[in-house]
């Protein structure tokens, strides 16, 4: 019977290949053959970021403030409804304002009377509470994770905005100040935090001057300097101030390095497996994703596993998430870089750069300026192609699935999968084609009882196209996949 069914679908391609002039390419899926629990795509609203006197310049990036409520409303829709992203994550930073002075005198007291977490990020809650709400409604839920972006200026050496290094004294300053974010939005905003990180990026320390000074890089953004010793010293010290405030369900991170490549080649991961109490404390595993495979230059990256599997072979079950990544051109090279850290590094969950873009209001312009969205100064907002792009995995991997075994003999040509995992989601994968020709293929169905795949299509000419539905016949879907092209076939 076996050997009757693969003749059939030899049969099946010779046929195929014979009409179309060429042999298929041969691809597959094998749903039965999960790599790991996918937690989920997530989406990020970035406010106050860079400025130095926020009454003066308040930023606010994500461009919420100039739009008016059904045009917000529409926006959070796009991102959370039904219909939507639907992401599980949501990342939300906590900026350099929220402590003018120190609160008291006992970091384990929080006074969050004496904190001001509402001025400098009245648009970034809305945008978390709304979806939120969305979330819940269609019977999902977010996982949140709230990442220092800069401590106040009085608990740096430096005494200033973005000063360089922390002061020694202030160490546990700057772990209540980091938990009193997350306190104030589980208690007062109902949002369910479950992960604290220590830092954005705060290993690249080139950013600041030898002297500490900062005010003639107007351009970058918030942090101070996070080197491994201080990262390892931070895991056990954040994990015992939140037990003692009963928030022993939040996780704590080692913060985000720019990159995979720095997270492991330098220092992060070798000292947090070989320090047994940042090890044992440690939640999750967090980086960027940003990547520049020119070896000449010093924000070389690339997506590397090594630091992830260090840390894995000591505690193989924690999960690895990419907090931030370049949207690239919003197209499918942006798809494509997605797949590398999920099937290359091995993370769990990807969350993007800000989602929603004010470009006006980032000094010097951002370095990474693609998006889901534009706000315009005049009160326009745009949805961009990288919303299309992106809304064709995020709706295919929902929390909770699990990352599927792929493969594809063309090098152009790739995939990604997630299988159902017992989630009421659908068993889904996803073709794409990075080059600029169409390639037809042959795509193995294994594992699941689906015959049928409703599909869709984004392109430099279409947008999230339906394209019907697509057979299974002999365990085998043909489909030509045009050139700079992302589909998703979602199970019926």
């Amino acid at each position: 019977m076996y050997l009757r069914a693969t003749l059939v679908s030899i049969a099946l391609l010779v046929n195929s290949s014979i009409l179309c002039g060429q042999w298929p390419v041969r691809a597959g899926v094998h749903f039965d053959r999960p790599l790991r629990v996918w937690d989920g795509f997530g989406v990020n609203y970035v406010e106050a970021a860079q400025t130095r006197d926020y009454k003066a310049d308040p930023q606010e990036y994500g461009g919420f403030s100039l739009l008016k409520e059904e045009e917000r409303q529409a926006v959070v829709e796009l991102v959370f409804g039904e219909d939507g992203l639907k992401p599980g994550l949501l990342k939300m930073f906590q900026d350099s304002w929220m402590e003018p002075e120190n609160d008291n005198n006992d970091p384990n007291v929080i006074d969050l009377g004496r904190f001001d977490h509402e001025t400098s990020t009245r648009w970034m809650r809305y945008f978390a509470r709304e979806g939120l709400k969305r979330t819940r409604a269609r019977g999902d839920d977010l996982q949140v994770i709230v990442t220092l972006y800069g401590p106040p200026a009085w608990t740096t050496k430096q005494k200033f905005v973005r000063g360089r290094d922390v002061d020694p004294a202030m160490k546990e300053e700057v772990a209540e100040y980091m938990i009193s974010w997350a306190k104030y939005l589980r208690e007062k905003e109902g949002l369910p935090v479950k992960w604290i990180s220590l830092h954005n990026e705060g290993e690249d320390f080139v950013r600041w001057p030898k002297d500490g000074s900062t005010w003639d890089r107007l351009s970058h953004d918030y942090n101070m300097y996070w080197p491994p010793e201080q990262v390892v010293e931070f895991l056990p010290l954040m994990r015992s101030m939140l037990d003692r405030q009963g928030m022993r369900d939040v996780g704590v991170t080692p913060g985000e390095t720019t990159n995979w490549f720095r997270f492991n080649d330098w220092g992060y991961a070798g000292a947090i497996v070989n320090d047994d109490k940042a090890l044992r404390t440690l939640g999750l595993i967090t980086a960027h994703g940003f990547v520049s495979l020119a070896e000449d230059k010093r924000w070389f990256g690339d997506w590397r596993m090594a630091g992830v599997q260090r840390i894995r072979d000591k505690r193989p079950e924690l999960h690895a998430w990419v907090t931030s990544q370049s949207w690239a051109k919003m197209d499918v090279a942006f798809v494509n870089q997605i797949r590398d850290n999920i099937y290359a590094t091995g993370v769990n969950g990807v969350i993007p750069w800000a989602a929603i873009q004010r470009p006006e209001k980032w000094v010097g312009g951002d370095p990474n300026p693609g998006s889901a969205f534009y706000v315009y100064e005049d009160g326009r907002y745009e949805v961009r192609p990288g919303y299309h792009y992106y809304k064709q995995i995020s709706r295919a991997g929902q929390p909770g699935m699990a990352v599927a075994d792929v493969f594809c003999t063309e090098t152009v040509v790739r995939l990604m999968a997630f299988s159902s995992n017992g989630t009421r989601n659908r068993d889904s994968f996803v073709v794409y084609n990075l080059g600029t020709d169409p390639v037809e293929i042959a795509v193995e169905i294994k594992g699941t009882a689906v015959t049928q795949f409703d599909a869709f299509r984004t392109g430099p000419e279409e947008a999230y196209k339906p394209l019907g539905e697509m057979q299974v016949r002999n365990g085998v879907i043909p489909y030509t996949v045009p050139p700079r092209t992302v589909t998703t076939f979602f199970g019926k």
